[in-house]
């Protein structure tokens, strides 16, 4: 895989893998947290198996939808999750892994993409918008489980 069509970011986090893959693979969670700071999301169908359909619309906080429509490619409970996103403007998949530690979990969230010049034009935004991302499921994670000490 060529390093020029991935972002790849990481974050570790004071939950149990088992914790952090259900704020993952739990639409009423995972909708409370996906996206950019400010983003909130509508969530049409999520059917977490292979082939199934992730379909939602996010919602910017100046009031612009973004239709998203993606495809779950394997599901490794409590360790990985592989999607497509097929539409509308990036083509990408993701590859989210979930590595127990003994403080906790390893999240990798790596996006490769189809072209490098899709990749090189997206990081400026997606870099970003990745650890904003992680905050924003570091607060749902919170709000749902207690940290480990």
């Amino acid at each position: 895989m060529s390093k020029d069509r991935e972002i790849t970011s990481t974050r570790r986090v004071n939950y149990a893998q088992a914790e952090v893959y259900k704020a993952w693979s739990n639409p009423d969670l995972l909708a409370r947290w996906w996206g950019p700071k400010g983003f909130t999301n509508t969530f049409h169908t999520f059917e977490l198996n292979p082939g199934g359909t992730w379909q939602f619309t996010m919602h910017s906080p100046q009031g612009a939808s973004f239709d998203n429509k993606c495809v779950f490619v394997e599901i490794v409970p409590n360790k990985r999750l592989v999607f497509d996103h097929v539409e509308p403007v990036h083509a990408f998949q993701v590859i989210a892994t979930f590595d127990s530690q003994s403080e906790g979990t390893l999240i990798t969230f790596r996006m490769v993409f189809k072209s490098a010049e899709e990749c090189k034009r997206s990081r400026k935004v997606i870099e970003p918008s990745n650890e904003e991302n992680f905050d924003r499921l570091e607060a749902v994670l919170s709000d749902h489980f207690k940290a480990k000490a």
